[in-house]
């Protein structure tokens, strides 16, 4: 792999000069689904799935990216002198974000670089392609040009990249995952804190198989940002009766007991997916660290429930691909992970059954759908590196 992508940069880019390859990974969420953003917990774990980067400084201030997965825009030009955000500039406004958000924190990069980009995550598939390309810069910036940044602050300034430049306002859980990832581990991630502890996930005679609904969402124009202001705001009414800073410090009772102080049912909905689902990541998390698979199995189950109905974020094509997979033998959990509205669902099936699982739920999934999905036996993978030293 290393090799092709040199070639393919001295391709694109000219063969003068010295390059470096790098590799971050994409993530899959366990459990814990849109609970980063209210304060609660989030389960994810790195893939060995990702995204690749041939990076070669230049001498002037010129900015040329090139991307394997969009062959069609050709060499996308910029410069250091143009940070801002921009549609013509497409998917280089993720890499471009990250540079200003290392400026905007004292880091300047004074020379450009060509960046020759390969993903093996399906775009649009929930998968964090985007906090992967982020993390993807910022670990380049920092081994090319000596910046004193741990990883958790590459999450931090990826995530602020997100927020600010790019005008979505996702939590950390995507880039302290991909940043922070450890083979064969989740991470049990506190977002309020910032608290995490590794938890291995090894499933013995079991398998993380990714489905792909293969419908695009885009986050920026999704509902994504319209639920984060319902949550923010069902917070402020609650916090006229209890005394918290996030909807993630409530357990259930606590909730049920003061959720009149919410003014709209709808609102109720949204704080209460928010607040059980941290409670259930907690309990998924006990039953991993006792081997209880089936416990985890059906928690993974009730989160997609909640996210079917409290939160309603999960449409026609991710609840096909859910229910027709509890309805194969040997799938001992499924639901969608990401932003949802379209994307991926993540589902722990036994290894006999994998094969079953695949041919059935995507049988079923193109019959009602008419397009068909993809399916992906993923493996827990590390965090970002350089490929060549």
């Amino acid at each position: 792999m290393v090799e092709q992508l040199k070639n393919k940069f001295a391709e694109v880019f000219g063969p003068e000069g010295e390059s470096a390859v790098y590799f971050a990974p994409g993530r899959v969420n366990m459990i814990g689904e849109h609970t980063d953003y209210n304060g609660g917990h989030v389960f994810p774990c790195a893939l060995t799935i990702g995204t690749y980067g041939v990076v070669r400084k230049r001498q002037d201030r010129k900015l040329r990216f090139y991307s394997m997965n969009f062959e069609q825009l050709g060499v996308m030009e910029s410069s250091l002198d143009d940070l801002v955000p921009s549609k013509d500039a497409d998917w280089t406004n993720y890499p471009k974000g990250v540079l200003w958000a290392f400026k905007e924190r004292g880091m300047e990069v004074t020379e450009g670089f060509d960046l020759l980009l390969f993903g093996n995550i399906p775009n649009g598939s929930g998968l964090s392609s985007s906090a992967s390309v982020e993390v993807l810069t910022g670990y380049i910036l920092k081994d090319q040009y000596g910046f004193d940044v741990t990883n958790q602050d590459l999450a931090l300034i990826g995530q602020f990249s997100e927020n600010r430049f790019n005008g979505v306002n996702c939590g950390i859980m995507d880039q302290f995952a991909i940043a922070m990832g450890k083979a064969d581990h989740a991470i049990f991630l506190d977002t309020n804190t910032l608290d995490y502890t590794y938890v291995p996930l090894k499933l013995d005679g079991a398998k993380i198989v990714i489905a792909c609904s293969n419908k695009k969402r885009g986050l920026g124009d999704s509902k994504y940002n319209e639920r984060r202001s319902e949550c923010e705001t069902a917070l402020a009414e609650l916090q006229k009766v209890v005394d918290i800073k996030s909807l993630g410090e409530l357990t259930e009772e606590q909730f049920e007991a003061n959720k009149d102080a919410i003014g709209d049912e709808v609102r109720v909905r949204r704080a209460r997916h928010a607040v059980y689902e941290n409670q259930r990541t907690i309990q998924a998390v006990e039953a991993l660290q006792k081997q209880d698979l089936k416990k985890f199995g059906e928690l993974m189950n009730a989160s997609h429930a909640s996210l079917r109905d409290d939160y309603e974020v999960t449409g026609i094509e991710l609840d096909t691909l859910v229910e027709e997979a509890w309805k194969v033998d040997g799938v001992i959990g499924s639901r969608m992970t990401g932003a949802g509205f379209g994307g991926c669902t993540v589902s722990i099936v036994e290894d006999a059954a994998v094969d079953r699982f695949i041919e059935r739920v995507g049988a079923a999934y193109k019959d009602k759908i008419g397009y068909a999905a993809d399916f992906y036996v993923v493996q827990v993978g590390s965090g970002p590196c350089r490929l060549d030293a």
